[in-house]
């Protein structure tokens, strides 16, 4: 544990000028670094990352992977900072290959499941992106595997917001409402349809789509 400790601190320091301290908080970290670094004991305790980026708390950050971790483990406090790394390394992996916002896709995915791989649903939805297991089985994937969940989803999601950019004005809305009611929904309504739950879904994927990205210091 003290030498992984110490490998992040390493990692960090070789990635931050030689800039005051108080001035450190601001300054981009070389993500890919440390998640390899991580990622070589995947056991390592939350609490490894102490001190070392200002994940849940702090200032704005500059990175889209900092600002979906920071939303993760808000929403979630049993998710860790390691954790949640990885997860929101994986979010925006997966949101870029299928030309997704980010913050648009991690926004869904914690409305989903709060980025708890073991969440069921009443209707037996499971895992971090909510699949259903015939979904699932369908598309190949393992709903229970959380990064294999998260590619799925994004090119799930992905595949609609391509479908509907040119079809309706918001695109991003009828994709989720695809994910939420079905295709079949949409085009049976010729975009988001009427029902109260589809709509309360989309609205809180907005919000929190709104307030993941304020997280964000300008460019």
């Amino acid at each position: 544990m003290r030498l992984l400790s110490l490998g992040v601190a390493l990692a960090l320091a070789a990635c931050t000028p030689n800039i005051p301290h108080n001035a450190r908080l601001t300054t981009p970290v070389h993500l890919k670094r440390l998640v390899t670094m991580l990622g070589s004991d995947p056991g390592v305790r939350a609490d490894a990352l102490k001190g070392a980026v200002p994940i849940r708390d702090g200032p704005r950050v500059r990175r889209a992977q900092l600002a979906i971790a920071r939303a993760i483990m808000r929403t979630n406090p049993r998710i860790g900072q390691a954790r949640a790394l990885f997860l929101a390394d994986a979010t925006v992996q997966s949101a870029t290959a299928n030309d997704l916002p980010p913050e648009f896709f991690a926004a869904t995915m914690l409305q989903e499941s709060a980025y708890d791989s073991d969440a069921v649903s009443s209707a037996g939805a499971v895992g971090i992106a909510q699949f259903m297991p015939e979904t699932a089985a369908g598309i190949g994937v393992d709903p229970w595997d959380p990064f294999a969940a998260i590619a799925a989803a994004g090119a799930l999601l992905g595949a609609y917001a391509q479908t509907y950019r040119s079809r309706y004005a918001d695109g991003y809305a009828a994709a989720l409402a695809a994910y939420n009611a079905g295709p079949l929904a949409v085009a049976r309504y010729n975009g988001v349809p009427p029902y109260a739950e589809t709509r309360e879904y989309i609205a809180l994927i907005y919000d929190r789509w709104a307030r993941m990205v304020s997280y964000e210091a300008s460019p």
